[in-house]
């Protein structure tokens, strides 16, 4: 099974022109909205998302939440304020928050999180509906404003 987390090679500081693109995207923007809202093409957009997980040395099929989460743990991006206080979330919850936001693959997400995969899809929509989150790349976003999700990212070492 291949890791499908972010390597730890220094990372590339990002173009203003990226830069606008990520700041959507830590907004929770797909990259639909973001063309809608800058006026860019979607070819154009997912272009920009392709340089933009080049620069963080994440793999090419690296989903929105794990761009978004490398994007403040290597602070590209600012860390957006909490607009209301965390849940109690039980540790399990939080092994969960922390597989979502380093794996894109489901398998490696269920893994991570300690979970059958058959159970992660449940364990999913409860975990976002106690966030008040509508997918999971928002629930990264709020995880790293309740300061959830450490600053510095984890890095691909031997046990992966």
């Amino acid at each position: 099974m291949t890791p499908s987390k972010t390597t730890s090679a220094p990372i590339t500081p990002l173009t203003p022109t990226l830069l606008r693109v990520a700041q959507h995207l830590t907004r929770g923007l797909a990259p639909k909205e973001i063309g809608a809202q800058t006026g860019l093409s979607a070819e154009t957009v997912r272009q920009y998302m392709r340089d933009i997980r080049e620069s963080l040395h994440c793999p090419p099929r690296c989903k929105p939440p794990v761009i978004v989460h490398r994007l403040f743990a290597t602070q590209q991006a600012a860390v957006p304020t909490a607009d209301r206080p965390a849940p109690q979330f039980s540790p399990e919850d939080l092994l969960l928050v922390r597989a979502v936001a380093e794996h894109s693959d489901p398998r490696d997400v269920a893994l991570a999180a300690k979970l059958a995969p058959a159970d992660l899809r449940a364990a999913l929509d409860q975990l976002l509906a106690d966030a008040g989150a509508k997918d999971t790349t928002q629930l990264v976003i709020l995880a790293h404003g309740w300061n959830l999700l450490t600053a510095e990212p984890a890095r691909v070492g031997a046990s992966q």
